[in-house]
């Protein structure tokens, strides 16, 4: 979302990297391509007026143009600005208290309410919303929208979440009603409110929100917005927070190509925290918003916290120990290679992963500079897929006769299963030399700790010797060693 952003803010601050000394001019002019990189992004112009006159007047000091790194210094300097301006971390719903705790979901028409309304709920269920794990239901309010209530009903089989009976004709206050006392009598933790969406010049809709708010009295009212309306969002979220006491923003469609200028404006035009994110069409796309590491993915610093997060939700930890005691003896077959790319795949795909990856960002424009996507991790998949449990457990078979065989399986060419089986047998060679150093937990402590659970372990947590988590990725410990990617995978990329 924030690529267009991103990509002219590393181009300033590169410039800037490369000074070895800087003088005031060279700070307010780079302050100045700042301030157009952000304008471009449809950042309002007031907040990037505060942002830029607070960044100038730290950056000009002369503890940052005296230091050893001054470059080094602006950028950490608008770091810590970004996030200033992002607001507080701020993800958990205050919904520890005497049951049921009321969330109402406000938002204009179109902005995918009812939708985060359910992955909001599923989130709640999982636990994933701090608190522990709660009873959930969901109750639709939108009497406007045809089929709206059936909708979210159908939403809440997807997620296991329960859903308030619908009765025809009755209409929103009375619905929460119904809904506030079912909940009590039922034993649920946290009620969810779908209200209707509204166009934020129809006074009639919201009165009619005012009144449901005033029935409810909910703990939270979280206005939903659609992160691609751009500058008319800091509209939208003025006219709500003078209706209602809003507590919080979810921001949807963050995985889409958005310039990212409302989410910088949102917090500093309400007051109010961005608390979720909407990240992709699964019910289970919804997450915390952390201004810092947003901060991180924005300066091409990558966000390796919410990758560990993402890891240990997707890795499978059989798979991860299977792996792990093959590892320890220095085996790792095509099958194993296999795992390895599935797991790429289950985390978001290789731009998802490219994104969060601090130096990552060279190997993402060349990606995209050769039209290679998440197809490249499909290929692969399909050629080791057209191989026979055999091959796939001894590479070593693989002759030119199968390898025809297997280009031909999988829709591509011998060339492209020669760079699979050399890739492989790079990685089956590091893996040698592992054990020879002493095997994964050796050299985990090499790094600072290696670390179980696959991904996370090997991004610096305790314990024993990591598994796998992504394939070429090192022990990188407390100390943030750089990801590589899988020996040979760069000649998938630029070819």
């Amino acid at each position: 979302m924030f690529e267009s952003l991103s990509d002219r803010l590393s181009g300033v601050f590169d410039r800037l990297r490369g000074r070895g000394a800087l003088n005031e001019a060279d700070v307010r002019g780079a302050m100045r391509e700042v301030r157009i990189a952000l304008l471009e992004a449809d950042v309002a112009l007031p907040v990037v007026r505060e942002f830029v006159d607070k960044a100038t007047e730290k950056a000009v000091g002369q503890q940052v143009l005296k230091s050893i790194t001054p470059g080094q210094q602006v950028v950490k300097i608008v770091h810590d600005t970004l996030v200033e301006m992002l607001g507080a971390d701020e993800s958990e719903l205050n919904v520890d208290v005497t049951p049921p705790a009321i969330v109402m979901m406000v938002g204009l028409q179109g902005s995918g309410k009812t939708t985060t309304t359910a992955k909001l709920a599923k989130r709640l269920s999982d636990g994933k919303a701090g608190g522990g794990r709660k009873k959930v239901m969901m109750a639709s309010l939108d009497v406007n929208r045809p089929a709206a209530q059936e909708q979210l009903a159908v939403l809440g089989t997807q997620a296991e979440v329960a859903t308030l009976p619908i009765v025809q004709g009755q209409q929103p206050v009375d619905i929460a009603r119904r809904a506030l006392q079912s909940a009590k009598l039922q034993g649920f933790d946290v009620l969810l409110l779908d209200t209707a969406g509204r166009l934020h010049v129809d006074q009639a809709l919201m009165d009619e929100m005012k009144a449901v708010a005033e029935v409810s009295r909910p703990q939270e009212i979280l206005l939903v917005v659609d992160a691609l309306t751009g500058q008319d969002a800091v509209n939208v979220a003025k006219s709500f927070s003078d209706q209602v006491d809003l507590t919080g923003v979810v921001l949807t469609r963050m995985d889409g190509d958005a310039r990212g200028g409302a989410a910088l404006s949102m917090r500093a035009v309400t007051g109010k925290p961005i608390k979720f994110a909407g990240v992709g069409e699964g019910i289970d796309k919804l997450e915390g918003f952390h201004p810092e590491r947003v901060a991180g993915r924005i300066l091409g610093m990558g966000d390796v916290v919410s990758l560990v997060e993402r890891a240990q939700e997707t890795i499978k930890v059989e798979e991860a120990e299977a792996l792990a005691k093959k590892m320890a003896k220095g085996q790792f077959d095509l099958n194993d290679l296999r795992n390895q790319l599935q797991q790429m795949q289950r985390m978001g795909g290789l731009g998802a992963l490219a994104g969060m990856l601090p130096g990552m960002k060279k190997i993402q424009n060349a990606m995209d500079q050769s039209g290679m996507d998440n197809r490249i991790l499909l290929r692969m998949d399909a050629m080791i897929g057209s191989m026979t449990p055999k091959e796939r457990s001894k590479p070593e078979l693989m002759n030119a006769k199968r390898k025809i065989r297997v280009a031909n399986g999988s829709g591509t060419t011998v060339q492209d299963v020669n760079r699979l089986l050399k890739m492989h047998q790079e990685m089956a060679t590091a893996m040698k030399k592992i054990k020879k150093m002493g095997g994964l937990g050796k050299l985990g402590s090499l790094f600072g700790g290696g670390g179980a659970g696959g991904l996370g372990g090997m991004l610096g947590g305790g314990g024993a010797a990591p598994p796998a988590g992504l394939p070429g990725l090192p022990g990188a410990g407390g100390g943030g060693q750089p990801f590589n990617l899988p020996p040979g995978f760069d000649k998938f990329i630029k070819k």
